[in-house]
């Protein structure tokens, strides 16, 4: 973190970025104007303040298509950013240039610890902090490039996808522990959780402060969405699941802080110059410009507190379209639920018609961004279909007790848990892919984390007579940085492979679950590394291959390497070194 004294409190953060504008957001220690300055170009904005905090967002426009520019940062006229003497290279601004192949990372869950060898230890190599590094080298590379693999070459993506669990609000580290009981009582609740929005500010402040990470958040355009751990573990996992919580005397203060950071620290960078114009917070920043007295803590502590009881009223899903190539669906699979029993659903209607929208093709991929995996392993899967019935009172009210006791305990609470919303994305996606909702795309692809482990998953309709023209596909990367014990590692295996499938298939039918209509399995996977993945599209090819460090010498800077990789061709065939059973059977599955 930057010193008492520094005006650059945090960031900044490269946001938003298409092909002529970007956005640029970054924390001050007081009320300010701040420049970003590009060549002889210059783009202003005044702070605007939360609860004593100082935030400032400036937008840039008129940027050329394709055009690379580097760029610094001015806090009342003091050159901020780049830091003196920093060791990485200029942070710059990259615009998007139609018909150039898209190319991203994603991955969720990171803790915020040090990158020494007790924190390595403890958490494994940061492997968003390892990419940092080695992108850092695409100015002066290093010796331990290997100039061979072109997946570890130091290339800039257009943006980088945080698909949850940035930030832990309830498992703390010992640093943000040591910030809490400075300041409070943690014999008293809610103990070492956080408590209101200076313990997430300060929170947020650790995870983006590391310089290797600081200096990537700079350059690479960044997208955001929350998971359960932005706010608290199994977050709306049920109705009883938040009863309990609202029943306690401290919940309401973390909603309303959690949400509200929310908004400021990742929300408000995910959006267009156009979307955030309609975006009734962002309307009272641009009303209240230029006013430092004016503190909008009230009123995002009231719009958090709404849109917590009311989720209709606001929408934290967004959608970015990158010409033909891709269009980029990023789904609040948390905030946005129904929890009547009676009705549950992953998205309440309002949000499940918007997604209904937005699932269509004319593009060559359909990526779908959602925290918790669309499919999980079958065995899972359907354990969590079993576990939503007896919840809802399959076997009766002692079952129903069994039901949401177990849905608890074990976390089971992903799309398989709520069958409605499964069931109605899954023939929404077939239509896709069936060219019912306009071109069918290459692929259909989830991307998503929150399971700690990470694989590719290829799915055909149940149907063997429905034929599709797209690939159906779910890509999981997670953890950044938390790996599973080896006990969780055993038990997640245990139900990704053998009898666990047709198991959990039976269990889930004893409670007359509907067979769903679609069929996976592993394409690669799972693993268990710290790991960050890439994507890339080129024309109706897709690649995707994922990354994680591995200390050689120094646990400071540990070295890049690759875990696995899966890719289609331009024809979305799958390349020619794979083996002709594995082309004919995926072949076969499009039929």
């Amino acid at each position: 973190m930057t010193g008492t004294d520094d005006p650059l409190v945090l960031g900044p953060l490269l946001r938003y970025v298409d092909d002529t504008s970007a956005s640029v957001w970054l924390e001050t220690r007081d009320t300010a104007t701040v420049t970003v300055v590009r060549g002889d170009a210059t783009s202003t904005a005044r702070t605007f303040a939360v609860h004593g905090h100082h935030y400032a967002l400036v937008e840039l426009d008129d940027l050329t298509p394709g055009s690379t520019e580097a760029y610094t940062v001015d806090v009342d006229g003091v050159r901020v950013w780049p830091e003196p003497d920093s060791p990485f290279p200029a942070p710059v601004i990259a615009t998007l240039e139609p018909g150039r192949p898209l190319r991203m990372a994603f991955g969720s869950c990171r803790t915020s610890v040090t990158h020494d060898e007790a924190g390595n230890r403890m958490h494994g190599v940061d492997a968003l902090r390892a990419w940092a590094l080695r992108m850092a080298d695409h100015v002066e590379p290093a010796a331990s490039a290997e100039p061979d693999d072109p997946d570890l070459a130091p290339q800039l993506p257009d943006l980088v996808l945080f698909l949850g669990d940035q930030v832990y609000a309830d498992e703390t580290t010992d640093e943000m522990r040591a910030f809490i009981e400075s300041r409070r009582d943690i014999e008293q609740p809610p103990w070492t959780e956080l408590k209101d929005y200076e313990e997430y500010a300060h929170l947020y402040s650790l995870a983006w402060s590391d310089p290797a990470n600081r200096w990537l958040l700079s350059t690479v355009p960044s997208s955001m969405i929350f998971d359960d751990h932005d706010i608290r573990d199994d977050w709306n996992t049920s109705l009883d699941w938040r009863r309990e919580m609202e029943a306690t005397s401290w919940w309401h203060g973390r909603i309303v802080a959690g949400l509200g950071s929310y908004w400021v620290y990742q929300h408000l960078g995910n959006l267009s110059p156009a979307q955030r114009a309609e975006d009734e917070l962002w309307q009272q920043v641009v009303a209240h410009a230029g006013d430092g007295e004016h503190d909008l803590g009230a009123a995002i502590d009231a719009f958090a507190e709404r849109v917590d009881q009311h989720p209709e009223t606001y929408r934290w899903s967004y959608v970015r379209e990158f010409d033909t190539q891709a269009r980029l669906v990023v789904v609040d699979s948390r905030a946005a639920r129904d929890l009547r029993p009676d009705a549950r659903a992953m998205l309440d209607p309002d949000e499940a018609a918007w997604l209904d929208d937005q699932l269509r093709g004319d593009v060559d991929h359909l990526l779908v961004g959602t925290s918790l995996p669309f499919l999980l392993a079958r065995g899972l899967h359907h354990l969590e279909a079993f576990s939503e019935a007896l919840a809802q009172g399959a076997w009766g009210d002692r079952g129903a007790r069994a039901g949401e006791r177990i849905r608890q305990t074990v976390d089971l609470e992903h799309w398989g848990a709520f069958q409605k919303s499964f069931q109605e994305v899954a023939r929404q996606v077939m239509e896709v892919a069936a060219g019912e909702r306009g071109r069918a795309p290459s692929t259909v692809t989830f991307l998503s984390g929150d399971v700690h482990h990470s694989y590719v998953t290829e799915a055909w309709p149940t149907d063997r007579g429905r034929r599709l023209q797209s690939t159906l596909l779910q890509a999981v990367c997670s953890p950044i940085r938390n790996p599973l014990s080896r006990n969780m590692r055993f038990a997640t295996a245990v139900l990704s492979y053998g009898v666990a499938g047709p198991a959990g298939r039976l269990a889930s039918r004893s409670a007359r679950v509907p067979d769903p209509p679609l069929t996976w399995r592993y394409a690669e996977g799972p693993w268990f590394d710290n790991n960050l993945a890439c994507l890339q599209v080129s024309g109706r090819g897709l690649r995707m291959w994922w990354l994680t460090g591995k200390v050689v010498d120094d646990d400071a800077r540990p070295r890049l390497a690759k875990v696995a990789t899966y890719a289609l061709d331009e024809q979305g065939n799958p390349p020619p070194h794979e083996g002709t059973i594995s082309k004919l059977r995926r072949r076969l599955r499009r039929r």
